[in-house]
């Protein structure tokens, strides 16, 4: 069996190497997130935000790219924040207002598109490892955990210049609260998992290198 994943794993790389010039190409990426968190208490959103990074495409072959990424993501949600949620309902001061719940995130991933022959339209799919830089959680008295794993699929059109059109979705697979949801002092409780949902819509550009 062993030997078997061996040789299946050579072939694999033969056949995206074969007939091929390997090429490397540098390149920006940005556009608009629409994010949301899957099961947050209380009525919830999307929120629109933006994400920016840099790429470099390794190109093995006319039908496969492996492209690594390096990215800033501002996610979260929109939601009404309702006391009820956070506080005594008969508490005076109780209140229903629009808030924002921000996570950002840089980001580092890899995805492998898988191009149409002789067209400039592909499909592409990875994982990426999300690394927390900064959030508003305080506000809510809790904290999201520091790292989430995502997977990504997609898919795009490159023109000749290099310029690229992209639509994909990210999936987070970690609970942002790391264990069993939310639990609070008057006994509110959460045990869905809370978990970042995203759809980009943004354009790149690879510079072509001699």
């Amino acid at each position: 069996m062993k030997k078997l994943t061996v040789f299946a794993f050579v072939l694999f790389i033969g056949l995206i190497t074969s007939n091929a010039q390997v090429t490397v190409s540098p390149g920006l990426r940005g556009g608009l997130n629409i994010s949301d968190l899957s099961n947050m208490p209380g009525n919830t959103s999307s929120k629109s935000d933006f994400y920016i990074g840099g790429l470099v495409a390794i190109k093995f072959n006319k039908y496969f790219t492996l492209q690594p990424e390096l990215n800033y993501s501002r996610q979260g949600t929109d939601f009404r924040l309702s006391s009820l949620a956070f506080e005594n309902p008969g508490d005076p001061n109780f209140y229903s207002r629009n808030t924002k719940a921000e996570i950002n995130y840089l980001t580092l991933g890899a995805v492998g598109k898988f191009h149409f022959k002789g067209k400039g339209f592909h499909v592409l799919a990875g994982p990426s490892i999300d690394f927390k830089t900064d959030d508003n959680f305080d506000k809510f008295g809790t904290s999201p955990e520091g790292v989430d794993l995502s997977i990504v699929a997609g898919l795009g059109y490159t023109l000749p210049n290099g310029l690229t059109f992209e639509a994909r979705f990210k999936q987070g697979l970690i609970d942002i609260y790391g264990y069993d949801g939310i639990d609070y002092d008057d006994g509110y409780y959460y045990n869905d998992l809370i978990l970042n949902q995203v759809f980009q819509i943004g354009i790149s550009y690879t510079f072509k290198v001699k």
